[in-house]
């Protein structure tokens, strides 16, 4: 392993262990707790699932029975903060793998800035730490793509059937992995390859969804994914869709009794699809990462639930996406400046309503919720623009080299 990625990953676990540290510190001597709240509920569940009872016997447990399974050694151990540990750890793991899916396409310094965006990054660190389970599905995506880039299909497709069962947002990036297979792979037998990767995912998805069904009967379908098809969460919502479930959760329609918010998938997945496009001109692994963070990014902000932890979402991408582009680091500053702001307007005004007890649903947050929607898009459009400007330089040079 070269000495700088050790370094780094050595880094990496001090600063994850000073932050897991100081979170124990904060919650046994501060109001405000460290630890997520989410956290609790996956606790609360591994402790049924240890009696030998449901996890949804817990109050919004929403989540695969698996990440329940997880968090036994809290009880076995008998320390509530075993699980973070097991969340830390994967948090490392995807940093790694995060480096090995550089490897090929960056120098080693520049492979170890990219991956020190996830690494180093005081979101990533304060999520995994605070006890949230995004890092288990970050690294089943990371696991999914680095065995892709190998052509292994099978394994492939097992960790990225694996990612969909955790959660189904991993779903969208179905089309452009086979748009990836299809077109990097038209005259050299496709159709064995995408019917291997499509199989082996079903094959990761089905399995454990099969197996949790047995167990948990329909109340693991319904918790664990119907609930978030009809889910109206109208607080810590930066969603643009936020007054609309607020309203249409006291009864109040803006359209007759038609219920606007279960639409909101329309555009959304729309968008999603549409950008797979990107992939026409360049077919290569490193615009499939391209196109799978933007589409990620599409997900996010057009979703009608979001808060700060599906921003890992993205940033786990994040790395992949700067490794080759053209936007010059002024701008690159500027997009993060307002990527900020479009966090701290909204904040500015959540913290009277959940602090403070004012009611500032309207206009207040809800500025707050069309500033940051309309940031992210304006984001959007600077991403889908630079990989248009890269893929369409290679198209050029390939035609001159021709």
């Amino acid at each position: 392993m070269n000495r700088k990625v050790l370094y780094l990953l050595v880094v990496s676990l001090l600063l994850r262990i000073g932050f897991f540290c100081y979170g124990i510190y904060q919650d046994e001597h501060f109001d405000v707790k460290y630890t997520d709240i989410d956290y609790f509920v996956f606790h609360d569940g591994a402790g049924y699932v240890n009696n030998g009872q449901s996890p949804y016997l817990r109050d919004t447990y929403r989540y695969t029975p698996l990440l329940s399974w997880l968090l036994l050694p809290n009880y076995y151990f008998q320390w509530i903060h075993m699980g973070k540990v097991f969340f830390v750890l994967f948090d490392l793991l995807t940093g790694a793998m995060i480096i090995k899916l550089l490897q090929d396409s960056c120098k080693p310094g520049k492979q170890i800035a990219l991956a020190s965006l996830w690494l180093l990054n005081p979101i990533v660190i304060t999520i995994s730490t605070r006890g949230n389970a995004e890092s288990v599905l970050c690294f089943l995506i990371m696991c999914a793509l680095y065995f892709l880039k190998e052509d292994r299909f099978i394994i492939s497709g097992l960790f990225y059937g694996l990612s969909i069962h955790l959660k189904i947002y991993p779903i969208i990036y179905a089309l452009p992995i086979a748009a990836y297979v299809f077109m990097s792979n038209y005259d050299k037998r496709w159709f064995g390859k995408l019917f291997v990767i499509g199989m082996s995912t079903l094959v990761g998805l089905v399995v454990p969804t099969y197996c949790m069904y047995v167990i948990y009967g329909s109340e693991f379908i319904e918790q664990s994914y119907a609930y978030h098809f009809i889910r109206t969460d109208h607080r810590h919502n930066f969603s643009i869709w936020n007054l609309v479930l607020l309203l249409e959760s006291a009864g109040i329609y803006l359209y007759k009794d038609f219920e606007l918010a279960r639409i909101a998938f329309v555009p959304q997945l729309t968008l999603c699809a549409a950008v797979t496009y990107l992939l026409w001109k360049s077919q290569t692994f490193e615009n499939l990462l391209n196109v799978i963070f933007v589409q990620t990014y599409v997900f996010v902000t057009y979703n009608k639930v979001c808060t700060s932890q599906y921003f890992i979402w993205y940033i786990v991408l994040f790395p992949f996406y700067l490794a080759n582009t053209t936007i010059k680091w002024r701008k690159g500053v500027f997009c993060l400046i307002l990527w900020v702001i479009s966090q701290v307007v909204w904040l500015s005004q959540a913290y009277l309503l959940e602090f403070k007890g004012l009611n500032v649903f309207f206009p207040n947050l809800f500025f707050g919720n069309a500033v940051f929607f309309l940031i992210n898009v304006y984001l959007l459009g600077v991403f889908i623009d630079d990989i248009k400007a890269r893929t369409s330089f290679k198209s050029n040079s390939y035609k001159k080299h021709v």
